[in-house]
């Protein structure tokens, strides 16, 4: 697992925007750190280099958003408010993990065990100010 020094937001939604020019469809990222680590600006990366023009915004509340117009349709879950497996599952993740896109799932990590096999995790951790490590 290699890991960069993020200095600011701009850095790392230019890490999310490299990364996704790697990409395939049926790709699945586990995103995990604490809150207001990177997840979301990550992700805004991502779809820029998905080629995604519409506006990223986190689903906490929402759950799943779904970005389409894409090189690949982009998929964004945030298990943050979700405390059981049943509840993750009855918001149909596993359409999605087969959805014919790329899945970017925020809090992954727990329920790291409905991950699928091959899943690439992305662990941010705060460091001082908006410096952040990312382990990916």
């Amino acid at each position: 697992m290699a890991s960069i020094i993020s200095h600011n937001p701009e850095e790392t939604f230019a890490l999310g925007r490299q990364c996704a020019a790697s990409l395939r469809c049926g790709d699945v990222l586990a995103l995990a750190g604490d809150l207001g680590a990177g997840k979301t600006q990550f992700t805004k990366g991502l779809a820029a280099g998905l080629g995604v023009e519409c506006g990223v915004t986190s689903p906490t509340f929402t759950l799943i958003h779904e970005y389409p117009g894409g090189r690949l349709p982009l998929f964004h879950i945030d298990l943050y408010r979700l405390e059981e497996e049943a509840e993750v599952l009855g918001i149909g993740i596993d359409e999605y993990l087969d959805g014919g896109g790329v899945t970017v799932i925020e809090w992954a990590d727990k329920f790291a065990a409905l991950m699928p096999a091959g899943v690439r995790w992305v662990r941010f951790r705060v460091l001082e100010g908006d410096e952040r490590e990312i382990a990916y």
